[in-house]
């Protein structure tokens, strides 16, 4: 991105911001200066920005802490709407999800293309289990397996995971729904960003909605940020051994099993989170 860019953006913002206001001015009062007023007091950080119209053309002369800078009004004023296109094509995406039934959501996310993971993809991976489940775990995005057969945990890290979920008593095909906070796998399966996570959001949404677990058990970083759970950068040893909440549903926080794979000393700890999250069940259901 060059200068001119990062300034008309940076522009753009501030404009919209106020509106505009400048633009309306009469021609007597809007008419800019050829230079700035030498004994004007300097301006204020925090300022508000001061807009001015060349009447003879359209260009818009705009002040910020005593810095000048000349941009195109017909740019800023025809950009006005495709952003709010772009807001109200988001909104409308998030309440058409919202209202999709089991199979609408799969056949949905089987075609969506919100983001760049798209192009890389082999297959979505909606999700797994019962529609009857009353726990609900919620990992990070699938791996190379998982893109291959379309199913979430199945490789080692899935093996491990239904380890602890036998252990437990708790059967996967009948308890348990299993879904990732991204539905498509990242190139070289690394951590989804914040956007791609966004932008999958209202299918997790959905989801939860459609289910109504009676727990969830957030699995790593990904899906215990994704559910807002503590404080941003909050450690694992303080988020471990709590009663979250997401939309008033019990969450417990504990690893992911593709961590535990890398340090076996802490299954035990994810056992515990486990048992943990078996006794707020039982609070619940009670």
């Amino acid at each position: 991105m060059n200068r001119l860019d990062k300034n008309y953006l940076i522009e753009l913002e501030l404009a919209s911001l106020f509106e505009l206001r400048a633009l309306k001015a009469s021609p007597k009062e809007a008419v800019a200066q050829s230079s700035p007023n030498k004994n004007a007091s300097p301006s204020l950080e925090g300022e508000a920005p001061k807009l001015s119209l060349n009447p003879n053309t359209s260009a818009t002369r705009l002040s910020v802490a005593g810095k000048h800078r000349t941009i195109d009004a017909r740019v800023v004023i025809d950009a006005a709407p495709a952003l709010r296109d772009a807001d109200a094509s988001s909104n409308a995406r998030n309440v058409k999800i919202a209202n999709l039934s089991w199979d609408e959501l799969a056949k949905d996310v089987a075609t969506c293309k919100a983001c760049g993971l798209c192009s890389e993809r082999r297959q979505v991976v909606v999700g797994e289990g019962a529609k009857t489940a009353t726990w609900l775990f919620i990992g990070e995005a699938p791996a190379t397996e998982e893109d291959a057969v379309g199913l979430p945990f199945v490789g080692q890290a899935g093996k491990l995971l239904d380890e602890m979920l036998i252990a437990s008593e708790l059967a996967r095909d009948k308890d348990v729904y299993l879904v990732n906070a991204v539905k498509c796998r990242p190139p070289g399966n690394r951590t989804p960003t914040v956007e791609e996570v966004a932008e999958c959001a209202p299918y997790l949404d959905r989801q939860i909605s459609l289910l109504a677990p009676k727990i969830i058990v957030a699995l790593g970083k990904t899906a215990i940020s994704r559910l807002h759970l503590g404080n941003t950068g909050e450690t694992m040893a303080n988020l471990r051994g709590k009663r979250h909440h997401y939309r008033e549903i019990p969450v417990v926080a504990t690893y992911h099993p593709a961590y535990l794979l890398l340090k076996l000393p802490e299954k035990l700890k994810a056992w515990e989170d486990l048992m943990f999250a078996k006794d707020e069940y039982g609070k619940t259901i009670a």
